[in-house]
Protein backbone atom coordinates (compact mmCIF):
# COMPACT_ATOMS: atom_id res chain seq x y z
CA UNK A 1 0.00 0.00 0.00
CA UNK A 2 1.32 3.44 -0.87
CA UNK A 3 1.12 6.34 1.57
CA UNK A 4 2.22 9.94 1.35
CA UNK A 5 3.95 11.28 4.45
CA UNK A 6 3.54 15.07 4.47
CA UNK A 7 5.80 16.95 6.85
CA UNK A 8 4.35 20.06 8.48
CA UNK A 9 6.84 22.34 10.16
CA UNK A 10 6.69 25.55 12.18
CA UNK A 11 8.17 28.70 10.60
CA UNK A 12 11.22 28.51 12.86
CA UNK A 13 12.21 25.21 11.24
CA UNK A 14 12.14 26.74 7.76
CA UNK A 15 14.53 29.41 9.04
CA UNK A 16 16.87 26.70 10.38
CA UNK A 17 17.37 25.30 6.89
CA UNK A 18 19.66 28.22 5.99
CA UNK A 19 21.12 28.88 9.43
CA UNK A 20 24.74 27.71 9.63
CA UNK A 21 24.35 27.05 13.36
CA UNK A 22 21.60 24.48 12.75
CA UNK A 23 23.78 21.54 11.77
CA UNK A 24 21.93 19.24 14.18
CA UNK A 25 18.59 20.16 12.57
CA UNK A 26 19.86 19.43 9.07
CA UNK A 27 21.65 16.26 10.21
CA UNK A 28 18.40 14.92 11.68
CA UNK A 29 16.63 15.28 8.33
CA UNK A 30 19.54 13.80 6.38
CA UNK A 31 19.58 10.79 8.71
CA UNK A 32 15.80 10.34 8.42
CA UNK A 33 15.80 10.67 4.61
CA UNK A 34 18.71 8.22 4.35
CA UNK A 35 16.88 5.71 6.56
CA UNK A 36 13.70 5.94 4.46
CA UNK A 37 15.62 5.52 1.20
CA UNK A 38 17.85 2.70 2.49
CA UNK A 39 14.82 0.79 3.80
CA UNK A 40 13.60 0.34 0.24
CA UNK A 41 10.13 1.78 0.93
CA UNK A 42 10.68 5.17 -0.74
CA UNK A 43 8.97 5.78 -4.06
CA UNK A 44 10.09 9.41 -4.07
CA UNK A 45 10.02 12.58 -2.10
CA UNK A 46 11.50 16.01 -1.71
CA UNK A 47 11.83 18.89 0.65
CA UNK A 48 10.01 22.02 -0.43
CA UNK A 49 11.13 25.63 -0.54
CA UNK A 50 9.60 27.83 2.19
CA UNK A 51 5.88 28.70 1.90
CA UNK A 52 6.52 32.30 0.81
CA UNK A 53 7.97 30.97 -2.47
CA UNK A 54 4.70 29.26 -3.45
CA UNK A 55 1.76 30.42 -5.51
CA UNK A 56 -1.86 29.25 -5.34
CA UNK A 57 -4.12 29.31 -8.39
CA UNK A 58 -7.90 29.14 -8.25
CA UNK A 59 -10.27 29.39 -11.21
CA UNK A 60 -13.59 31.09 -10.49
CA UNK A 61 -15.83 31.16 -13.53
CA UNK A 62 -13.52 32.13 -16.37
CA UNK A 63 -11.10 34.12 -14.22
CA UNK A 64 -7.87 33.02 -12.62
CA UNK A 65 -7.12 34.10 -9.07
CA UNK A 66 -3.43 33.94 -8.24
CA UNK A 67 -2.18 34.37 -4.68
CA UNK A 68 1.45 34.46 -3.64
CA UNK A 69 2.40 32.64 -0.44
CA UNK A 70 2.34 32.32 2.45
CA UNK A 71 -1.21 31.12 2.19
CA UNK A 72 -2.91 30.05 5.36
CA UNK A 73 -2.60 31.59 8.78
CA UNK A 74 -1.41 28.39 10.40
CA UNK A 75 1.32 27.46 12.82
CA UNK A 76 2.81 24.85 10.47
CA UNK A 77 3.37 24.73 6.72
CA UNK A 78 4.10 21.83 4.38
CA UNK A 79 7.87 21.40 4.26
CA UNK A 80 8.29 18.21 2.26
CA UNK A 81 7.03 14.72 1.62
CA UNK A 82 7.84 11.09 0.92
CA UNK A 83 5.70 8.58 -0.91
CA UNK A 84 6.36 5.19 0.65
CA UNK A 85 5.25 1.66 -0.14
CA UNK A 86 4.65 -0.22 3.11
CA UNK A 87 2.39 -3.14 4.13
CA UNK A 88 -0.18 -1.08 6.05
CA UNK A 89 -1.09 2.14 7.86
CA UNK A 90 0.71 1.00 11.02
CA UNK A 91 4.01 0.77 9.15
CA UNK A 92 3.41 4.19 7.58
CA UNK A 93 2.71 5.66 11.02
CA UNK A 94 5.92 4.14 12.38
CA UNK A 95 7.93 5.92 9.67
CA UNK A 96 5.97 9.15 10.23
CA UNK A 97 6.78 9.06 13.95
CA UNK A 98 10.50 8.96 13.13
CA UNK A 99 10.38 12.24 11.17
CA UNK A 100 12.21 15.08 12.93
CA UNK A 101 9.16 17.36 12.68
CA UNK A 102 6.81 14.87 14.36
CA UNK A 103 7.61 16.41 17.75
CA UNK A 104 7.50 20.08 16.69
CA UNK A 105 4.93 20.16 13.87
CA UNK A 106 3.22 17.10 12.50
CA UNK A 107 3.14 14.45 9.82
CA UNK A 108 0.01 13.77 7.82
CA UNK A 109 -0.22 10.20 6.54
CA UNK A 110 -2.59 9.67 3.66
CA UNK A 111 -3.17 6.70 1.31
CA UNK A 112 -2.18 7.34 -2.30
CA UNK A 113 -5.05 6.97 -4.76
CA UNK A 114 -3.82 4.17 -7.03
CA UNK A 115 -5.56 1.43 -8.98
CA UNK A 116 -4.22 -1.10 -6.45
CA UNK A 117 -5.62 0.89 -3.53
CA UNK A 118 -9.02 1.16 -5.21
CA UNK A 119 -9.11 -2.59 -5.88
CA UNK A 120 -8.18 -3.36 -2.27
CA UNK A 121 -10.93 -1.09 -0.96
CA UNK A 122 -13.64 -2.48 -3.24
CA UNK A 123 -15.70 -5.26 -1.63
Amino acid sequence: MQYMLMFYQPAAEFEQRDDASSQAYRASWVAYADAVRQSGISLGGHGLFPPMTGTTLRVRGDKRQVQDGPFADTKEQLGGYFVVDVPDIDAALEWAARAPCAASGGVEVRPVFTATAIAAATP
